[in-house]
């Protein structure tokens, strides 16, 4: 299982990589194999302020759709309009793959996410 040191996860299987003064959100390797294929990406959010917790989205893939919470609180600025083709989430989750951008409410509010080694426990690796 892929699961980079320099990014941040939720309990929900979401990663967040911080760039400046944004966040850049999309679902783990983990969470991306546990759903099987992703066939479609469902963010109607764009321009809304979401709470943490708070779906912003979801994703269809063969075998069930899931909601995507928000890891913080903030506006969602941009949806990746590449996922179109949900490809990009099944093959490169960390990359192309990314879902968001987020205008965080508070950037210190990162630091109470999971690092790599407690999402690492969390999902038994």
């Amino acid at each position: 299982m892929n699961i980079p040191q320099n990014l941040k996860y939720t309990q929900d299987d979401e990663w967040v990589r911080v760039e400046n003064d944004m966040l850049i959100v999309g679902i783990t390797d983990y969470a991306q194999h546990e759903l099987g294929d992703i066939v479609f990406v469902d963010v109607t959010t764009e321009g809304e302020t979401i709470n943490a917790g708070e779906p912003f989205g979801s994703v269809e893939a063969v075998k069930t759709v899931a909601d995507l919470l928000m890891p913080v609180t903030g506006e969602v600025v941009e949806f990746n309009s590449e996922l179109e083709d949900a490809s990009s989430i099944n093959n490169d989750p960390y990359g192309a793959g990314w879902i968001i951008k987020v205008k965080p409410a508070n950037m210190a509010d990162v630091d109470g996410l999971l690092d790599a080694a407690a999402y690492k426990a969390k999902i038994g690796e």
